[in-house]
């Protein structure tokens, strides 16, 4: 199995992880983010290119994070200049009938990215241990059988979940999840901003104020979830999220060591050798300058 590179904000495999720990806030002396972040980018679609044409390992990104921690514009930063044939993203949001049909895991096993591709989960399976453990009221819409709603289930749902992603590490998938770790006073100061810009009421809900208000029941469940499934595999990335910029360059930085770690390469013409290679060059060069062959 490929195995994500270290990081300072890559969560420990050993279960010690502590929501109470986790910055918020970049350390001190980091390097300029904006300049940090335009240089990864370009790094990113540049190995993004070579990730395609080779098309045997594919980079799923999950991103999990209290609202308005800035999920959608660090996916926005981060993927800037990548070729849209060669990234998917998916949001995942309240389950659609057809979906609560089948088992939590569904809905994005069916939306992984192919080989040579990016896929990036805003927000994901990890719903089904956070969200629905705040609010086990919604296991209801599951209609599981009884036998399987038990004390134990969001263990079994952890174990199902790392399951899952060694399945995926051993068959090319390389994972990275990041939480963007917001604290709640920045939380409430993004909702207070997006109440005075009217452009932005329509991503407002009356639910903000009641889930901020969960904020303990919440931690707990990130904090449960992550310990349960970070990985070498699938590792977790407590990023701090107070600070966009920062935030941003931070993942930008990790997927851009990740795409390097994975030694790509382009292939070689699959049907020519190099003497064909060679005469198709010589070729194409001399009908672009009128000589007849």
């Amino acid at each position: 199995m490929i195995e994500a590179p270290d990081s300072p904000h890559r969560v420990p495999f050993d279960g010690t992880f502590r929501v109470a720990d986790a910055a918020t806030t970049p350390p001190s002396g980091h390097a300029d983010a904006k300049k940090q972040l335009k240089q990864n980018r370009k790094v990113i679609a540049d190995l993004q290119r070579v990730l395609y044409a080779q098309d045997q390992i594919s980079l799923l990104l999950v991103f999990q994070a209290m609202d308005a921690a800035g999920k959608d514009s660090t996916i926005r930063a981060v993927t800037s200049g990548v070729n849209p044939a060669g990234c998917q993203v998916f949001s995942f949001k309240k389950p659609s009938s057809r979906e609560l049909d089948h088992d939590f895991l569904w809905r994005t096993a069916s939306r992984l990215p192919e080989r040579g591709r990016i896929g990036i989960f805003n927000r994901s399976y990890y719903e089904e241990v956070l969200v629905v453990r705040v609010h086990p009221e919604f296991l209801k819409y599951q209609r599981l059988p009884e036998q399987v709603v038990t004390d134990n289930i969001w263990q079994e749902r952890f174990e199902s979940i790392a399951e899952h992603e060694k399945h995926l590490a051993r068959n090319g998938t390389v994972v990275l999840k990041f939480w963007l770790n917001v604290s709640q006073r920045e939380q409430h100061a993004r909702f207070a901003a997006r109440l005075d810009t009217p452009s932005k009421h329509w991503k407002f809900s009356k639910n903000d104020v009641k889930e901020s208000r969960r904020w303990p029941d919440y931690m707990a469940a990130y904090e449960d979830a992550i310990n349960a499934t970070s990985t070498p595999w699938a590792p977790w990335y407590a990023i701090p999220a107070d600070d966009k910029p920062y935030m941003r360059a931070a993942v930008s930085q990790i997927i851009r060591d990740t795409l390097e770690s994975l030694d790509l390469k382009y292939p070689h013409g699959a049907d020519a050798t190099d003497e064909e290679i060679a005469a198709a060059r010589q070729f194409f060069a001399d009908s672009a300058a009128g000589k007849a062959h």
